[in-house]
Protein backbone atom coordinates (compact mmCIF):
# COMPACT_ATOMS: atom_id res chain seq x y z
CA UNK A 1 0.00 0.00 0.00
CA UNK A 2 2.76 2.29 0.90
CA UNK A 3 4.49 1.40 -2.39
CA UNK A 4 1.46 2.32 -4.30
CA UNK A 5 1.05 5.56 -2.15
CA UNK A 6 4.74 6.50 -3.15
CA UNK A 7 4.17 5.83 -6.82
CA UNK A 8 1.06 8.29 -7.05
CA UNK A 9 3.03 10.90 -5.43
CA UNK A 10 5.62 10.45 -7.93
CA UNK A 11 3.51 10.59 -10.90
CA UNK A 12 1.80 13.38 -9.63
CA UNK A 13 4.63 15.39 -9.16
CA UNK A 14 5.76 14.74 -12.61
CA UNK A 15 2.69 15.71 -13.69
CA UNK A 16 2.50 18.85 -11.95
CA UNK A 17 6.67 19.86 -13.49
CA UNK A 18 4.96 19.03 -17.31
CA UNK A 19 1.44 20.84 -16.56
CA UNK A 20 3.79 23.90 -15.63
CA UNK A 21 5.77 23.41 -18.51
CA UNK A 22 3.61 23.53 -20.74
CA UNK A 23 1.54 26.21 -19.31
CA UNK A 24 4.10 28.08 -19.36
CA UNK A 25 5.12 28.02 -23.11
CA UNK A 26 1.63 28.66 -24.14
CA UNK A 27 1.52 31.55 -21.83
CA UNK A 28 5.40 32.57 -23.91
CA UNK A 29 3.93 32.38 -26.88
CA UNK A 30 0.26 34.11 -26.59
CA UNK A 31 2.22 36.71 -25.70
CA UNK A 32 4.82 36.63 -28.79
CA UNK A 33 4.44 39.41 -31.18
CA UNK A 34 3.58 37.20 -33.79
CA UNK A 35 1.04 35.03 -32.51
CA UNK A 36 -2.01 33.69 -34.82
CA UNK A 37 0.13 35.54 -37.77
CA UNK A 38 1.49 34.16 -41.17
CA UNK A 39 4.17 33.14 -42.24
CA UNK A 40 7.03 35.86 -42.12
CA UNK A 41 9.18 36.14 -44.97
CA UNK A 42 11.37 38.80 -45.59
CA UNK A 43 11.26 38.85 -48.99
CA UNK A 44 9.05 36.91 -51.47
CA UNK A 45 8.85 37.22 -55.65
CA UNK A 46 5.40 37.33 -56.94
CA UNK A 47 3.07 38.12 -60.25
CA UNK A 48 -0.07 38.78 -58.61
CA UNK A 49 -1.64 39.24 -54.97
CA UNK A 50 -5.51 39.52 -54.38
CA UNK A 51 -7.13 41.27 -51.10
CA UNK A 52 -10.09 39.51 -50.43
CA UNK A 53 -12.86 39.72 -47.58
CA UNK A 54 -14.06 36.84 -45.49
CA UNK A 55 -16.31 36.21 -47.70
CA UNK A 56 -14.31 35.80 -50.81
CA UNK A 57 -14.96 39.54 -52.40
CA UNK A 58 -12.63 41.09 -54.09
CA UNK A 59 -11.26 44.06 -52.88
CA UNK A 60 -7.83 45.10 -54.31
CA UNK A 61 -5.26 43.15 -57.01
CA UNK A 62 -1.52 43.95 -56.63
CA UNK A 63 -0.27 42.62 -60.40
CA UNK A 64 2.21 42.97 -62.44
CA UNK A 65 1.24 43.84 -66.46
CA UNK A 66 0.42 40.56 -67.68
CA UNK A 67 -1.60 38.92 -65.06
CA UNK A 68 -3.03 42.53 -64.27
CA UNK A 69 -7.20 42.63 -63.85
CA UNK A 70 -8.78 44.20 -66.94
CA UNK A 71 -11.56 45.74 -64.58
CA UNK A 72 -15.22 45.18 -63.88
CA UNK A 73 -17.79 47.94 -64.53
CA UNK A 74 -21.46 47.83 -63.69
CA UNK A 75 -20.93 44.21 -62.99
CA UNK A 76 -19.12 43.41 -66.16
CA UNK A 77 -15.39 42.71 -67.22
CA UNK A 78 -13.88 45.53 -68.99
CA UNK A 79 -12.61 44.33 -72.64
CA UNK A 80 -9.40 45.43 -73.31
CA UNK A 81 -7.62 45.36 -76.26
CA UNK A 82 -4.29 45.05 -75.31
CA UNK A 83 -2.68 44.69 -72.01
CA UNK A 84 -3.68 46.54 -68.29
CA UNK A 85 -0.11 48.59 -66.74
CA UNK A 86 1.19 47.13 -63.72
CA UNK A 87 0.38 48.25 -60.24
CA UNK A 88 -2.47 48.29 -57.44
CA UNK A 89 -6.38 47.89 -58.54
CA UNK A 90 -9.47 48.66 -55.91
CA UNK A 91 -12.96 47.49 -55.97
CA UNK A 92 -15.52 49.01 -53.83
CA UNK A 93 -18.11 46.81 -51.88
CA UNK A 94 -20.49 46.06 -54.80
CA UNK A 95 -17.23 44.42 -57.16
CA UNK A 96 -16.61 47.42 -59.52
CA UNK A 97 -13.63 48.98 -60.19
CA UNK A 98 -13.59 51.67 -58.20
CA UNK A 99 -9.68 53.54 -58.89
CA UNK A 100 -5.89 52.56 -59.20
CA UNK A 101 -2.30 53.22 -58.60
CA UNK A 102 -0.64 52.31 -61.81
CA UNK A 103 2.88 52.85 -64.25
CA UNK A 104 4.65 51.89 -66.99
CA UNK A 105 6.02 52.86 -70.28
CA UNK A 106 5.21 55.39 -72.40
CA UNK A 107 7.57 54.89 -75.66
CA UNK A 108 10.80 53.49 -75.89
CA UNK A 109 12.41 56.13 -73.38
CA UNK A 110 9.32 57.55 -71.59
CA UNK A 111 7.13 56.35 -68.89
CA UNK A 112 4.29 57.44 -66.92
CA UNK A 113 2.63 57.46 -63.35
CA UNK A 114 -1.13 58.25 -62.24
CA UNK A 115 -3.27 57.44 -59.32
CA UNK A 116 -7.37 57.75 -60.13
CA UNK A 117 -10.26 56.98 -58.36
CA UNK A 118 -13.80 56.62 -59.85
CA UNK A 119 -17.36 57.72 -59.58
CA UNK A 120 -19.54 54.10 -58.66
CA UNK A 121 -20.18 52.65 -62.34
CA UNK A 122 -18.46 54.72 -63.83
CA UNK A 123 -14.79 56.06 -64.79
CA UNK A 124 -12.08 57.90 -63.08
CA UNK A 125 -13.35 61.44 -61.30
CA UNK A 126 -9.65 62.73 -59.88
CA UNK A 127 -6.60 61.93 -60.79
CA UNK A 128 -2.50 62.73 -60.19
CA UNK A 129 -0.54 61.80 -63.36
CA UNK A 130 3.03 62.26 -64.57
CA UNK A 131 3.44 61.77 -68.59
CA UNK A 132 6.59 61.56 -70.01
CA UNK A 133 7.61 60.92 -73.53
CA UNK A 134 10.71 59.75 -75.18
CA UNK A 135 12.26 63.39 -75.54
CA UNK A 136 12.33 64.04 -71.77
CA UNK A 137 9.31 66.27 -72.35
CA UNK A 138 6.34 66.09 -69.46
CA UNK A 139 3.63 66.64 -67.99
CA UNK A 140 1.93 66.41 -63.92
CA UNK A 141 -0.48 67.64 -62.56
CA UNK A 142 -4.04 66.72 -60.79
CA UNK A 143 -6.64 66.60 -62.75
CA UNK A 144 -10.42 66.11 -62.04
CA UNK A 145 -13.24 64.96 -64.71
CA UNK A 146 -16.71 65.34 -65.09
CA UNK A 147 -18.72 61.82 -65.24
CA UNK A 148 -22.48 61.15 -66.11
CA UNK A 149 -24.62 59.60 -63.97
CA UNK A 150 -24.73 56.73 -65.68
CA UNK A 151 -22.76 53.17 -66.00
CA UNK A 152 -20.02 53.62 -68.46
CA UNK A 153 -20.73 50.25 -70.27
CA UNK A 154 -23.90 51.74 -71.20
CA UNK A 155 -22.57 54.96 -71.90
CA UNK A 156 -19.78 53.30 -73.82
CA UNK A 157 -22.12 51.36 -76.18
CA UNK A 158 -24.03 54.28 -76.84
CA UNK A 159 -21.11 56.27 -78.39
CA UNK A 160 -19.93 53.29 -80.45
CA UNK A 161 -23.58 53.00 -82.22
CA UNK A 162 -23.81 56.93 -82.35
CA UNK A 163 -20.46 56.34 -84.58
CA UNK A 164 -21.43 53.85 -86.35
CA UNK A 165 -23.83 56.26 -88.07
CA UNK A 166 -23.15 56.18 -91.85
CA UNK A 167 -24.59 59.86 -92.66
CA UNK A 168 -22.12 62.47 -91.19
CA UNK A 169 -24.65 65.10 -90.00
CA UNK A 170 -26.77 62.71 -88.20
CA UNK A 171 -23.37 61.25 -86.36
CA UNK A 172 -22.29 64.42 -85.15
CA UNK A 173 -25.47 65.51 -84.28
CA UNK A 174 -26.43 61.98 -82.26
CA UNK A 175 -23.00 62.45 -80.39
CA UNK A 176 -23.64 66.58 -80.12
CA UNK A 177 -26.86 64.89 -78.62
CA UNK A 178 -24.79 63.10 -75.60
CA UNK A 179 -22.56 66.29 -75.54
CA UNK A 180 -25.77 68.37 -74.60
CA UNK A 181 -27.18 66.06 -71.98
CA UNK A 182 -23.64 65.36 -70.54
CA UNK A 183 -23.48 61.77 -71.16
CA UNK A 184 -19.63 61.90 -71.81
CA UNK A 185 -16.26 62.08 -70.12
CA UNK A 186 -15.24 65.85 -69.83
CA UNK A 187 -12.02 67.81 -68.42
CA UNK A 188 -13.61 70.34 -66.03
CA UNK A 189 -9.97 71.11 -63.78
CA UNK A 190 -6.08 70.79 -64.64
CA UNK A 191 -3.93 71.98 -62.17
CA UNK A 192 -0.29 71.63 -62.92
CA UNK A 193 3.04 71.54 -65.43
CA UNK A 194 2.70 71.60 -69.44
CA UNK A 195 4.80 69.40 -72.03
CA UNK A 196 5.45 73.21 -72.97
CA UNK A 197 6.94 74.34 -69.05
CA UNK A 198 4.08 76.00 -68.43
CA UNK A 199 2.56 76.05 -64.89
CA UNK A 200 -1.38 76.37 -65.91
CA UNK A 201 -4.37 76.30 -63.78
CA UNK A 202 -7.38 75.67 -66.24
CA UNK A 203 -11.25 75.59 -65.27
CA UNK A 204 -13.76 73.92 -67.88
CA UNK A 205 -17.88 74.34 -67.99
CA UNK A 206 -20.00 70.87 -67.91
CA UNK A 207 -19.35 70.25 -71.47
CA UNK A 208 -15.24 70.23 -71.39
CA UNK A 209 -14.72 73.95 -72.75
CA UNK A 210 -12.31 76.09 -71.05
CA UNK A 211 -13.24 79.23 -68.90
CA UNK A 212 -10.93 79.98 -66.93
CA UNK A 213 -7.33 79.96 -67.28
CA UNK A 214 -4.27 81.37 -65.10
CA UNK A 215 -0.86 80.36 -65.98
CA UNK A 216 2.94 81.39 -66.03
CA UNK A 217 5.15 80.31 -69.24
CA UNK A 218 8.49 78.71 -69.70
CA UNK A 219 9.93 82.71 -70.19
CA UNK A 220 7.66 83.70 -66.74
CA UNK A 221 5.05 85.33 -68.44
CA UNK A 222 1.57 85.62 -66.24
CA UNK A 223 -1.29 85.77 -67.40
CA UNK A 224 -4.74 85.88 -66.74
CA UNK A 225 -7.55 84.65 -69.43
CA UNK A 226 -11.83 84.72 -69.19
CA UNK A 227 -13.15 82.59 -72.29
CA UNK A 228 -16.60 82.39 -73.18
CA UNK A 229 -18.18 79.47 -74.65
CA UNK A 230 -16.49 79.64 -77.93
CA UNK A 231 -13.41 79.68 -77.02
CA UNK A 232 -13.19 83.62 -77.24
CA UNK A 233 -11.30 85.37 -74.51
CA UNK A 234 -13.35 88.10 -73.09
CA UNK A 235 -11.40 89.91 -70.18
CA UNK A 236 -7.13 89.28 -69.32
CA UNK A 237 -5.14 90.25 -66.74
CA UNK A 238 -2.96 91.88 -67.62
CA UNK A 239 -5.37 93.90 -70.04
CA UNK A 240 -2.48 94.79 -72.32
CA UNK A 241 -2.50 90.80 -73.69
CA UNK A 242 -6.20 91.37 -74.89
Amino acid sequence: MEKQLARDVRFLKVYAVVSTALLSAMALLSASPRHNKGPHFEEIDVERINIVEKDGRLRMVISDQDRQHPGIVNGKIIKRDGPRPPGIIFFDQSGDEMGGLVFGENGSKGHFGSLTFDKVRNDQTIGFRHLEGDNGAYSAGLSVWQQPNLPSDMLTTKYENANKIADEPARKAAIQEMIDHNELTTQRLFLGKGRDNTTLFEMSDIKGKPRIKMQVTAEGMARLDFLDETGKVTYSLPEAHK
